[in-house]
């Protein structure tokens, strides 16, 4: 939100008749209607706590959710954590509901029933002590609350403070105590003004905090002897004249300190009348230096990355749109998403400061034209020496090696693992932008194992070229309806029956005939398009696994689900969805996700596992034994299936290593219970050994490959199934 209207928001507040006769009510409802109609929000509720601090009451709230019958717990014994919090703290900015701690004790009983996901909630407190929160609370996940969400929300729970204040003065016969109190933690200057005397009688901490000037000068002195008079005396008078009319003066202005530093203030000026008819000019200003000096701090920001102090991709491309020769490098941290989750933003921090520090000294050695910070986790290198000579393999491996080597962040020791695409500028300057070139290059360095490092060459151009048509052809597929689903058998090999299938899309493309998955789901990944296929794959599946349970066929039906419709945010309820459309019985529906997959955001996938779980779905980790999961996330995940490689399975008969693993695998599964399925198998003496260690199932073209619906019905009962599939 703009900084100008945040301040017209605190003016409505300020100026409004509930606020100047302090109705607290009256306010709290009118700034939960403001903050709702103007945050991207659901609720705004305003609560009082009682004297002894035992109870919260609602007194306000506005929003889409405010008809639900679900409310806070009145009793506070019941969250004494979150308020513990709150009287510590001036904030509580949860961008997660579920798993933040401060608020585990209202999850259960609040957050769930109500699908809130994030909240802000804001102390109201008075003298140091907590006298109620404003809550602002949002359906969505919110990474990061804003800070000018932040900022606005504490002052508006200020201006509830003062109101509150305010009105306890008021109970008190015009005690200004409780007003003094209130606003000695506000961030904004707040001054009371008596007319008749025009002194001084009140100056909150924020005014010497922004002027430099102690407040006992200014408690009890002639409103001429301000700074305001002294440096602007013509406005100043005018403002007076105003304020003494019945009207509200507001304004802009700048003021120099004693140490002659310059500062600006917003300010808001309005009369009041006490019930003894003494009249009062309450003041409220803010500094907003930060917004004059924007337009330098915009070029600086403009340009450069302020946490590398590397040049930024908008100043990077304005060279690079210059250049037609020499080396373009491109640096890509894989994982570093994960690692960011895992080890926290402030080494994540550490680590790409250090990378950042590694080029520069490449850079200097190497006499580079341009260093710059292109993504969040991405570096560009631009080489235009004329008298360079490059060595393209040796110079990509050295740079390579330096990012590559070992670094200490805090006690541990990271191992970074850099992609590295190198264009070769003239080569492709007439055709393509270089660093489109480079973000090519750099994915397909990103699959290699071992040494990350691609060349941008003529075979990558026409690759991408490729995959550049299968997108557009991708979205002509989703409109036309040109998907069509496979099934491959799965047999038990304890009953040597086939009690179920996988469900596999195949594309009727018009120009190139059947495709395979291999050859357009990574794009679709890539393009974003794997969600809509994915929910049209989920729904396909359920409604041919509805059509064999209405006749009596005993199957179970698993369905891949890509991590990008994993993690979507929406399969849960798409899952439920269909299990209620469709009627399905438990645990006949298995969802299948890479182990690699699974572990991108173990917190989200624990959750979102064990809510499918509870749906009656059943959750298999497919190709198994080629990611990075452990026994410690096998046991929290509640996996009702795990799905051997067919890397494994494909030389079992002449791999001591791949028998070994597999073995090993099974007696995993049979520790922890867990279902076993065999992918690949395609020979009688592969069967023979899982069927001999206790595999359960398995699947493959020694059965069967992928069948389209009636040659899959006409399959299961050739091999005199127990199921009946008919039509």
């Amino acid at each position: 939100m703009k900084r100008r209207q945040h301040q017209h928001l605190l003016e409505s507040l300020v100026q409004s008749t509930a606020k100047q006769q302090g109705d607290f009510t009256k306010t709290a409802e009118l700034a939960t209607e403001l903050l709702c109609q103007n945050l991207a929000v659901s609720l705004v509720s305003v609560w009082t706590f009682s004297a002894d601090q035992q109870t919260q009451t609602l007194v306000a709230q506005f929003g889409s959710m405010m008809l639900q019958d679900i409310h806070r717990p009145k009793l506070l014994q019941a969250c004494p954590r979150y308020v513990h919090e709150l009287k510590t703290l001036r904030h509580i900015d949860a961008g997660n509901t579920l798993t933040d701690p401060r608020l585990s004790e209202l999850a259960e009983c609040y957050f769930i029933p109500r699908h809130i996901n994030s909240t802000l909630d804001i102390a109201i407190r008075i003298n140091g002590r907590l006298e109620g929160v404003l809550c602002i609370e949002r359906a969505q996940f919110t990474p990061h609350w804003h800070d000018s969400e932040i900022h606005l929300a504490c002052q508006m729970a200020d201006q509830l403070a003062l109101t509150l204040a305010t009105k306890h003065s008021y109970d008190k016969e015009e005690s200004l105590s409780l007003f003094r109190c209130a606003t000695e933690q506000s961030r904004q200057i707040s001054m009371l003004i008596n007319l008749h005397t025009e002194k001084v009688e009140y100056v909150n901490q924020a005014h010497s905090e922004i002027t430099g000037m102690p407040r006992e000068q200014i408690i009890g002195a002639n409103i001429r002897e301000l700074a305001f008079f002294k440096q602007h005396a013509q406005l100043a008078e005018q403002t007076l004249a105003q304020i003494f009319r019945g009207e509200i003066a507001k304004g802009e202005v700048q003021f120099s300190r004693t140490d002659g530093s310059r500062y600006w203030l917003t300010y808001v000026l309005s009369q009041f009348i006490t019930d003894r008819g003494n009249h009062y000019a309450l003041v409220s200003c803010e500094e907003n230096t930060d917004e004059h000096n924007y337009k330098s701090e915009l070029e600086r920001l403009a340009w450069r990355c302020g946490l590398t102090g590397l040049h930024n991709r908008t100043h990077f491309n304005r060279v690079l749109e210059r250049t037609n020769k020499g080396l373009l490098l491109l640096v890509d941290l894989v994982g570093f998403k994960r690692f960011n989750d895992t080890y926290g933003h402030e080494n994540g921090d550490s680590l790409l400061i250090e990378i950042a520090r590694r080029l520069k000294h490449f850079s200097e050695i190497n006499k580079a034209t341009e260093i710059a910070r292109v993504g969040s986790d991405e570096f560009a290198v631009l080489l235009t020496d004329d008298n360079a000579v490059y060595d393209l393999d040796y110079f990509s491996t050295r740079l390579y090696q330096h990012l590559a080597m070992p670094i200490l962040i805090g006690r541990e020791q990271v191992e970074p693992k850099p992609a590295l695409a190198v264009v070769d500028i003239a080569s492709v300057a007439s055709l393509f932008a270089p660093l489109t070139c480079a973000d090519i290059a750099v994915q397909y360095a990103k699959k290699k194992k071992g040494t990350a490092i691609q060349v941008f060459n003529s075979t990558l151009l026409s690759a991408f070229k490729e995959d550049a048509q299968i997108e557009r052809d991708l979205h002509s597929a989703i409109r036309g309806r040109q998907f069509e689903l496979y099934y491959q058998p799965l047999r038990d090999l304890e009953q040597n029956t086939y009690i179920g299938a996988e469900a596999l899309i195949r594309w009727h493309h018009p120009k190139r005939g059947v495709l395979f998955p291999a050859s357009f789901i990574d794009i679709a990944e890539q393009s974003g398009m794997i969600n809509s296929i994915g929910s049209w794959v989920l729904e396909a599946a359920c409604r041919q696994l509805n059509l064999w349970q209405h006749h009596n066929a005993d199957m179970t039906m698993h369905v891949n689900v890509s991590a990008r419709q994993f993690f979507s945010g929406n399969l849960f309820e798409q899952v439920w969805q269909l299990l209620t459309r469709y009627r399905l019985k438990p645990k006949t529906l298995i969802l299948e996700i890479t182990e690699t997959e699974l572990m991108g955001d173990i917190r989200h996938a624990t959750l979102l596992c064990q809510e499918l779980a509870e749906l009656g779905v059943g959750l298999a980790i497919d190709d198994f034994g080629t990611g990075y999961s452990s026994m410690r996330y096998l046991k929290q995940f509640p996996i009702s299936k795990l799905k051997i490689d067919r890397s494994f399975i494909s030389d079992l008969t002449v791999s001591r290593e791949s028998r070994e693993i597999v073995s090993a695998i099974i007696a995993m599964a049979s520790a922890l219970n867990i279902s076993l399925t065999a992918e690949g198998v395609e020979t009688l003496e592969q069967e023979a050994f899982l069927a001999k260690s206790f595999c359960h199932q398995a699947q493959g073209y020694l059965y069967s490959p992928a069948l389209r619906e009636p040659e899959f019905a006409q399959f299961i009962l050739s091999a005199k199934s127990p199921s009946v599939l008919t039509h």
